[in-house]
């Protein structure tokens, strides 16, 4: 079952990136305020994750994703990209539920970036190969999209 908290966009917005399309690059700030682009990441695969503390159906989805970074986390970098919470708000959620990995907090650029990547609701997790192409988008929080990471980076 797919579960998600809806966001705010057009119709068109609503189709995901297409498989083998470029993801598109960013920059964001890290919890130690250092920027981070994706094209920094080249080499591995990267999963995103965008979320927010507000979204109850991302806050049940850690568990899952806590035991998929410490099974992968030598193959596979999980970024967590925060949506819509105040600087504060965002750090907070990273202590509370003690999340392990890198984590981006969006701030004002959030509205964008959802666009950019075709953000329906949250959350939103991509699978990006190691070429910086994107190989699944799946919205909500759905058991699949951790089968399909385990298959794609065997």
């Amino acid at each position: 079952m797919i579960l998600m908290a809806a966001l705010s966009l057009s119709a068109q917005d609503y189709p995901t990136l297409a498989n083998g399309s470029e993801a598109p690059d960013f920059t964001l700030v890290n919890t130690d305020g250092k920027q981070v682009s994706l094209k920094s990441l080249r080499g591995k695969w990267v999963v995103l994750d965008f979320w927010g503390s507000w979204c109850g159906w991302c806050i049940k989805g850690i568990p899952q994703m806590k035991e998929n970074h410490a099974k992968l986390s030598k193959k596979v970098t999980f970024v967590g990209i925060d949506c819509r919470d105040t600087k504060e708000a965002w750090l907070a959620a990273v202590a509370k539920y003690e999340l392990p990995w890198l984590n981006l907090w969006a701030g004002d650029e959030y509205k964008e970036l959802c666009q950019a990547y075709k953000v329906a609701g949250f959350p939103t997790k991509l699978i990006i190969d190691p070429k910086g192409k994107v190989r699944n988008t799946t919205v909500g929080e759905d058991p699949a999209f951790y089968t399909t990471l385990n298959e794609l980076v065997k």
